[in-house]
C-alpha cells in the first residue's frame, strides 16, 4: 500500500479520472491520503481525515512512508485567511491547512521542511469561537466540492471549521446531519449550531451554521450571513426563503 500528502495550496479531488470530471471535494496541504490504484495519469485516493474517495493528479501529493502516514494527525492549522509556506519557492495555503510536524515555524514532512509564515491555531486549545472562525470564509465564492477561502461549499466550510475546533464532521451535508443532538426549536439554537435544510423529497441537501440574532452563516452563491426563522433561510437580496429548515443540530464536543 503507498500513501501520500497533499504538498500544494489546495488540490482537486475528482469523480473520474479526467480534468473535466465532476470535483467532489479537495485536498488542502498537510491532508494525508491512501493511494489505492493508479491509472495513467492519476491516483485513486481516500483522504485519511473522512475517507472520502476520488481521483486526483499526481503532482498534487508527495509519496511519504507508511510511519509518517500513521502518526498522529496535526492538531495544528494555518488559522489566517491566507498563510504563507516556502519550501521550493513560496506558496499560499488557505485557513484551515495542517501543519504536520509543526515546530519552532516549520513544517516537516519526511525529508521536505517548509518554512510557515502565518497565524497558527492548535485545534485543541484554539480559542476562536466557531461562528468567528466561519467568519473568516465570509463572502468567498462557493465552489462545488471546495473546500478552502479560495472556494467552498456549504458542508465544506461547516467541516473545515469544525476540524480546527478539533471536532469531527464527515464531508456531504447529509452525513453530517446524522451527527449532534436535535433542537425542538429555532429560538433554542445557540451560535456554532447547525441547520440543516432538506428539498421537495425530503433530502438533507444544505447546512450551515448559526449565529447571534437568528441569523445564519452559509454558503449560497458565496459565503453570505442571512435571517433564519423556523420556515427556513430568507434570502435578504431576493426577499425570499431560499431554503426550508429541517431540523437545527447541537454537535457535542465531548
Amino acid at each position: 500500500m503507498k500513501y501520500g500528502i497533499c504538498t500544494e495550496s489546495v488540490a482537486p479531488v475528482r469523480a473520474e479520472p479526467s480534468d473535466r470530471a465532476e470535483m467532489v471535494t479537495q485536498l488542502l496541504f498537510g491532508d494525508k491520503v491512501e493511494i489505492l490504484k493508479t491509472e495513467e495519469k492519476w491516483l485513486y485516493v481516500t483522504a485519511k481525515y473522512d475517507n472520502y474517495a476520488g481521483w486526483i493528479d499526481p503532482k498534487m501529493v508527495t509519496e511519504i512512508s507508511s510511519e509518517t502516514f500513521f502518526q498522529e494527525d496535526s492538531i495544528y492549522f494555518a488559522g489566517d485567511i491566507f498563510n504563507f509556506v516556502m519550501g521550493n519557492s513560496p506558496m499560499t495555503i488557505p485557513i484551515g491547512a495542517s501543519l504536520p510536524n509543526f515546530h519552532n515555524g516549520v513544517v516537516q514532512i519526511d525529508d521536505q521542511v517548509f518554512e510557515f509564515n502565518g497565524e497558527v491555531v492548535k485545534a485543541d486549545d484554539n480559542p476562536i469561537a466557531i461562528v468567528d472562525l466561519a467568519q473568516m470564509y465570509l463572502n468567498t465564492p462557493y465552489l462545488w466540492g471546495g473546500k478552502s477561502t479560495f472556494g467552498v461549499d456549504c458542508s465544506g466550510m461547516v467541516q473545515q471549521v469544525y476540524k480546527m475546533k478539533n471536532i469531527y464532521l464527515p464531508r456531504d451535508t447529509y452525513q453530517q446531519a446524522e451527527y449532534g443532538e436535535v433542537l425542538g426549536f429555532v429560538e433554542e439554537a445557540q451560535p456554532g449550531d447547525l441547520a440543516f435544510f432538506d428539498n421537495e423529497e425530503g433530502r438533507i441537501i444544505h447546512v450551515g451554521i448559526i449565529l447571534e440574532g437568528q441569523k445564519i452563516i452559509h454558503a449560497h452563491g458565496k459565503v453570505r450571513i442571512d435571517p433564519i426563522d423556523s420556515t427556513g433561510i430568507f434570502n435578504t437580496d431576493s426577499q425570499r426563503y431560499s431554503h426550508k429548515l429541517r431540523f437545527i443540530k447541537r454537535i457535542m464536543t465531548s
